[in-house]
C-alpha cells in the first residue's frame, strides 16, 4: 500500500533521481518535474499529497509556483516543502508568507527530509478531518470517537444545534454566520474545560450542529451550562436595535417583515442508560431525536 504521492520539483537530475529512488524505497509514489509549469500541469491531472519544491527553476522560481498553487482552490491545501540552497532568513520568511509548510536547505539529510514529508502529510490529513471554520473534529474523527462508545457504559452525548442561525445569516451575511459558529465552538470547548473532564470530546457535525461526548453524569449539566453561556453572550453578534427589541426583523418569502427570535442553542442529551445501542447509527439517530425534541419544547 502506497504511503502517499510526492511531487519532486527539481531541475537537478542527480538530486531528483536520488529523491525519487529513496522515497520509492520508502513506499511512496513519486513524480518528478524539472520545470515549474510542468509541476503545475501535473497537479492539474493528479494531486500529490505533498510537494518538495526547489526555489531555483529554469522557467520560474519556486515562489511563483507556490503562489499559483495556493491561489487555486484545487491545490491550495497541498503541503509544500521548499528545497533550496538559499539560507537567508528573508528567503525563508518569503516562502512561509506565501504559504509554504516547511523549508529545507541544501545540502540536506534525506532522513530529515523524510520526517518532514511524513509530518506534513500527517498534519494535512488531520486538517482535512476538521471543520475549516471552527477547527473542531468532524466526519471520520467523530465516527472514530463514537465507535469507542459502543463498548462502554459510562458515556453521555450532548447533541447541539444553533436555532435561528440561517435567518441570522440572511440578515447579517455569511461572514457573520461563520463568526457565530466559531463563537459556539469556543463556548463549547471552554465549558467542557470548566464543567467536563479532560477526556471529553467536542466535534462539529456540520452546518449548525455540534456534539460533545462526556461522562453520563456530566451530560445534562454540561448542556445547561453551554446554553446559559450562549444565551448570555449571543447578543454581541446583533446590532443594538435587535438587542434592545429582543428579536430580529426579517422578510418572509412574500417580502413581508416578520419577527424572528434571537438565536438560541438546542441541546439533546442521551446516555448509555438510554440503550442498548447496537452501533453508532443508532446512537446518532437517538442523539438527533433528542435534539429535535429539545428544539420543539
Amino acid at each position: 500500500m502506497s504511503q502517499g504521492r510526492i511531487l519532486v520539483v527539481e531541475d537537478d537530475a542527480d538530486i531528483s533521481n536520488m529523491l525519487r529512488i529513496y522515497f520509492e524505497s520508502e513506499g511512496y509514489d513519486v513524480a518528478v518535474a524539472g520545470r515549474g509549469e510542468d509541476a503545475l500541469e501535473m497537479c492539474r491531472h493528479r494531486l500529490p499529497n505533498v510537494i518538495v519544491l526547489d526555489i531555483m527553476l529554469p522557467d520560474m522560481d519556486g515562489y511563483d509556483v507556490c503562489r499559483r498553487l495556493r491561489n487555486s482552490l484545487r491545490t491550495s491545501h497541498i503541503p509544500i516543502i521548499f528545497l533550496t540552497q538559499k539560507d537567508e532568513r528573508s528567503d525563508k520568511i518569503r516562502g512561509l508568507e506565501l504559504g509554504a509548510d516547511d523549508y529545507v536547505t541544501k545540502p540536506f539529510d534525506v532522513e530529515e527530509l523524510n520526517l518532514r514529508v511524513r509530518n506534513a502529510m500527517t498534519r494535512s490529513k488531520y486538517e482535512s478531518l476538521t471543520n475549516p471554520t471552527t477547527g473542531l473534529p468532524s466526519g471520520q474523527l467523530i465516527e472514530q470517537r463514537l465507535r469507542q462508545l459502543v463498548q462502554g457504559e459510562d458515556w453521555g452525548i450532548v447533541y447541539i444545534g444553533v436555532k435561528g442561525l440561517d435567518l441570522f445569516g440572511e440578515a447579517y451575511g455569511f461572514v457573520a454566520k461563520e463568526e457565530v459558529l466559531r463563537f459556539t465552538a469556543m463556548i463549547l470547548t471552554q465549558t467542557v474545560d470548566r464543567v467536563g473532564t479532560l477526556d471529553d470530546f467536542v466535534g462539529h457535525v456540520g452546518s449548525d450542529e455540534f456534539i460533545v461526548i462526556t461522562e453520563k453524569e456530566k451530560a445534562s449539566r454540561l448542556a445547561e451550562a453551554v446554553k446559559e453561556r450562549f444565551d448570555a453572550n449571543v447578543g454581541t453578534h446583533y446590532n443594538w436595535q435587535a438587542r434592545e427589541q429582543g428579536y430580529l426583523v426579517v422578510e418572509d418569502e412574500e417580502g413581508n417583515e416578520v419577527k424572528a427570535e434571537l438565536m438560541t442553542l438546542t441541546a439533546g442529551v442521551i446516555t448509555a442508560d438510554d440503550g442498548p445501542f447496537a452501533d453508532i447509527r443508532e446512537i446518532t439517530e437517538a442523539a438527533a431525536d433528542a435534539r429535535r425534541e429539545a428544539a420543539r419544547s
